[in-house]
């Protein structure tokens, strides 16, 4: 039946001049990072405190990853039920320490993410990393921007320790290695000097990128944000900044779309960040109010995010990765939820009749180009979905989650 109605929307597609058959290959194509942090509340494997940053994972769903073992483990499990190749986000504080050993974020090394090496090449996965500007005693109320000189060169050891592990996987794994840089720093109430933390920042991260890396290799990325929780008034990295820097210095400007104002929308940005940069990269999320982190759904926003990345052609120039943690519930099915739809809105673009759209707005038409843009939403988009799951060898439709409730019975609430 599956196979059936895919035909059947192959020629229902067709008529608008859309090739189902290319749609998939194409998404088959599309490698999207799936960040590590959802399965364990950000906690990481280095500090046994509390979140920091103005970062908050809410709510006590039963299962989380307390392991390295048992965070790979749910990762395959989210794996098992999602088409494709991807890669996995990895943030520093995921060093995994054996033998009693230990490296603060300043001395870290290669070696200390050999396992996730390992892990990455017996799937054919890649990875992407970050350095952890939070959750540590070194990370108060500032990081690379700190007016301490001890703390700042502390982070901005840090920085460069994971420049070279960046460098590290992508020869490992044969693939570049994105490397974002992001931090929380900033002031609760209106600051009396807002040019001097942006030096410090801006030399700080000058300092970083001195070290020379193979840049086929690393890709080292900046991303902005408007405000956190403590530091609501005044946020050193804001968006400004980072465009401007990344464009001056040769790195990625990365967009999360819940590091705006609310009224903001990152779909609006993209066009005009390709006009100016190479590459940009991408941390899809959901944010609700604030920089809230939600489950991507298959809302209007992802849609126009992907419809954007397909509609210029710029697959090879926007990398795509994900930024959500919800611990209210189920964290793998969370993961699921969220990965299934970036790909179903890649696909949803992939299927949109962007030349006809285009030239329909050339011409004036604008009526007769809202009723297209409202009659694709009936589309049989999900028999073209459901085929692409199927010949990916994934559970069809909600099938997965029938995998989820026994992983939860069998492994997850054995954790507890």
């Amino acid at each position: 039946m599956i196979k059936e109605r895919y035909d059947m929307a192959k020629q229902i597609y067709g008529k608008l001049g859309v090739d189902t058959d290319q749609a998939l290959e194409t998404l088959k194509g599309i490698s999207i990072s799936m960040h590590c942090w959802q399965g364990d509340d950000v906690t990481g494997f280095d500090n046994d405190g509390p979140l920091s940053g103005g970062i908050q994972a809410t709510g006590s769903y039963p299962g989380k990853a307390r392991t390295p073992e048992e965070l790979m483990a749910d990762i395959d499990m989210v794996l098992s039920m999602v088409p494709g190749k991807h890669k996995i986000n990895l943030h520093a504080n995921y060093a995994i320490f054996e033998n009693g050993e230990f490296a603060d974020r300043d001395k870290l090394e290669p070696k200390h993410f050999a396992k996730w090496v390992e892990f990455a090449k017996e799937r054919g996965l890649g990875l992407d990393f970050n350095p952890t500007f939070f959750s540590h005693p070194k990370a108060g109320q500032f990081t690379l921007s700190s007016p301490d000189e001890e703390i700042r060169k502390f982070w901005i050891d840090h920085g460069k320790a994971c420049i070279r592990i960046s460098e590290y996987f992508a020869t490992e794994l044969g693939q570049p290695c994105v490397m974002n840089i992001w931090i929380p720093d900033g002031y609760k109430d209106i600051p009396a000097d807002r040019l001097s933390p942006r030096a410090r920042f801006k030399d700080s991260l000058d300092q970083i990128l001195s070290i020379g890396y193979d840049k086929n290799k690393v890709i080292v990325a900046l991303e902005s944000k408007v405000f956190g929780i403590g530091v609501e008034s005044y946020t050193v990295g804001s968006s400004e900044f980072c465009i401007n820097y990344a464009a001056k210095n040769g790195i990625l400007s990365l967009m999360d779309n819940g590091h705006y104002h609310p009224t903001e929308v990152v779909s609006d940005k993209i066009s005009s960040m390709l006009l100016f940069a190479d590459k940009i990269a991408l941390h899809v999320t959901r944010p609700v109010r604030w920089d809230s982190d939600h489950v991507v759904l298959f809302d209007d926003e992802t849609r126009e995010i992907a419809k954007e990345v397909i509609r210029n052609d710029a697959l090879d120039r926007v990398i795509l990765a994900l930024d959500f943690f919800d611990a209210s519930i189920n964290r793998v099915a969370a993961w699921t939820i969220g990965m299934r739809n970036m790909q179903k809105s890649l696909l949803y673009a992939l299927l949109t009749p962007n030349d006809k759209l285009k030239q329909l707005q050339n011409d004036g038409r604008f009526t007769e180009l809202l009723m297209q843009q409202e009659e694709l939403k009936s589309y049989p988009f999900g028999d073209v979905w459901d085929y692409f799951c199927e010949i990916n060898n994934v559970p069809v439709k909600e099938e997965w989650y029938a995998k989820v409730s026994t992983y939860e019975e069998e492994v997850l609430l054995k954790r507890q």
